[in-house]
């Protein structure tokens, strides 16, 4: 498969086909979304709750990012990159966010994401070459100002309010916008406005593509499930088995096993029996039940 870039992701707006995004934050996780086939990865600041077990996205570093999307490209060579500034990486000035996005460059990322219509911070980046994708609706980093996680674009004047920071966004050169939590008419009109390709997490099937957090998915986040949330699979519930059962075998002595033994040499097994400094009961016991 060849690598998803930008003009893939455009051509498919002009094709209208789906472009399927997913998040990823380690190398396993990655190296299966591009056994897949996905198209794009976000490396997102939801690796926050799920997997540092923070309440929410505001204490995730800029180190954190790092490390996480260098695993990220290490895994995955085909899907399109996308690295999420986490909160207080961009907020100061122009010069702080270009030196944060060039992280996530030099990390094997494609592109960054950033919250909200900022305009400047966008154009700053867009001057400096980095492809950028910009992320309206509830946008969680400032969710406090918006009364809490609630759902937007419910209201005409949201959604004019948000395609008018939509097409500002455009114009100041963002390759891509994430709309999350909106209705599905909402989120149509504001992608069919613009000439970019416009993504949803929770927004309806009328935008140009979808991004699905990976633990939402396949059923490893455990603290709430949102109302737009799809389990393909319940993934917890099989690993939860799975060392139920490892943890029963151990103590029932069924694991390990002679499969999963490793062999020495007769000879040099002798050696170590006819040694005073290697004789252990067992091992005596053992050798003479195989005689």
């Amino acid at each position: 498969m060849n690598k998803i870039n930008i003009l893939t992701l455009r051509r498919y707006k002009k094709e209208k086909k789906k472009a399927v995004l997913v998040t990823a934050y380690d190398y396993p996780q990655a190296l299966l979304a591009g056994q897949a086939g996905i198209d794009a990865i976000v490396v997102g600041d939801s690796l926050g709750m799920t997997t540092l077990g923070y309440k929410t996205t505001i204490p995730v570093t800029m180190d954190d990012m790092i490390c996480h999307s260098s695993a990220v490209s290490r895994a995955n060579k085909t899907s399109f990159l996308i690295g999420d500034m986490p909160f207080g990486s961009y907020q100061e000035s122009n010069e702080m966010t270009i030196r944060n996005a060039a992280r996530f460059i030099v990390s094997g990322m494609d592109c960054v994401k950033i919250e909200g219509a900022m305009i400047s911070r966008v154009k700053s980046l867009v001057d400096a070459g980095i492809v950028v994708m910009s992320h309206l609706g509830l946008t969680p980093q400032s969710c406090s100002s918006l009364g809490g996680y609630r759902v937007q674009g419910k209201t005409k004047e949201q959604t004019d309010l948000i395609l008018n920071q939509a097409l500002q966004l455009q114009d100041a050169g963002c390759s891509f916008i994430l709309l999350e939590a909106m209705p599905k008419e909402s989120a149509e009109y504001i992608a069919s406005n613009l000439s970019i390709p416009i993504y949803g997490i929770g927004a309806g099937d009328g935008v140009d593509g979808q991004l699905v957090i990976m633990h939402d998915l396949i059923g490893l986040f455990f603290e709430f499930k949102s109302k737009f949330v799809k389990r393909y699979c319940e993934a917890g519930q099989l690993i939860l088995e799975a060392l139920k059962e490892y943890k029963r075998e151990v103590q029932e002595l069924k694991f390990p096993s002679t499969e999963q033994f490793y062999e020495i040499n007769s000879e040099e097994l002798e050696k170590m029996l006819s040694s005073t400094s290697w004789k252990h009961e067992k091992l005596v016991n053992d050798e003479n039940k195989s005689c």
